[in-house]
């Protein structure tokens, strides 16, 4: 008969059930903020780490409760459990932190008598703007926020206000940096996307200036702050999922201390 210790048995089992329950969890967590990511489908992308750490965690604990459940005949099992639960952590600890540090930089910067912010490319962390800089990654944002229609509704929203009035409206970062020139480039308001060219003297020092064209498929896509103002919203939408991150660490790094506990015991029952 064997000396496995059903008290230990019961507690991994119970462990990894949670776990799995968990896993679950943040796969639906991480899914429905995808679903709904902010302003855009464009940041989509940037919750998929969340996606794929549940589905991780889901066959950890799976392999966990199954070598719980047949020690007796897949012992090595609870090793490989121990081993992939160490890994999992650690990887998440590893992410959590560059989450931090590469959101930690960057935002608007407040503009005398605007509702809405400015954005500068250079304010972000090098890792993020070598993301919106590389050309095949930007094609693709691109083409998306121009599928989203975010400079269209903002059209249809403030087609008939003046420029005071428009200038003062709570614009989000990536409609300021995205569907209207910047600010000093000399062009004159007719409509939230449709500027007149005239001070070029002014706006040629500003390469964004001579990016911007009142084509409704071009607009100021091309412009470094179209780039910034979707950093901005991408550094919004990590601020959310890092602290996520830490309190699953902190529930994971608790539940394989007691699972480390209950195999130490097993391995000295059998000893």
């Amino acid at each position: 008969m064997s000396s496995f210790n059903l008290t230990n048995d019961s507690l991994l089992g119970i462990l990894n059930i949670i776990k799995f329950l968990f896993s679950i969890t943040i796969l639906l967590i991480g899914i429905l903020l995808s679903e709904n990511a902010a302003l855009t489908d464009c940041d989509r992308f940037f919750y998929k780490p969340l996606i794929w750490f549940g589905v991780f965690l889901l066959l950890v604990s799976v392999t966990g409760f199954i070598g719980a459940c047949f020690y007796d005949h897949l012992p090595r099992m609870l090793w490989v459990y121990h081993v992939l639960m160490f890994l999992l952590i650690l990887a998440g600890i590893i992410f959590t932190i560059f989450a931090f540090a590469v959101t930690n930089k960057g935002g608007g910067r407040l503009l005398l008598g605007a509702g809405y912010k400015v954005y500068r490319l250079g304010d972000y962390s090098n890792w993020l703007q070598n993301r919106v800089n590389n050309n095949r990654n930007w094609n693709k944002i691109k083409t998306c926020l121009v599928e989203s229609k975010v400079c269209s509704d903002l059209y249809s929203k403030y087609w008939d206000v003046s420029f005071n009035k428009f200038h003062q409206k709570p614009l989000n970062p990536i409609q300021t940096g995205c569907c209207k020139p910047p600010n000093g480039c000399g062009f004159t308001y007719v409509n939230p996307t449709r500027w007149v060219e005239e001070n070029w003297q002014v706006y040629c020092e500003n390469p964004d200036c001579r990016a911007w064209e009142n084509d409704q498929n071009i607009l100021c896509y091309n412009c470094e702050s179209c780039k910034a103002g979707v950093l901005d919203n991408i550094k919004h939408s990590w601020k959310k999922v890092r602290w996520f991150y830490v309190i699953c660490q902190m529930l994971l790094i608790i539940m394989y201390a007691v699972g480390c506990f209950a195999f130490r015991n097993i391995l000295i029952d059998e000893s």
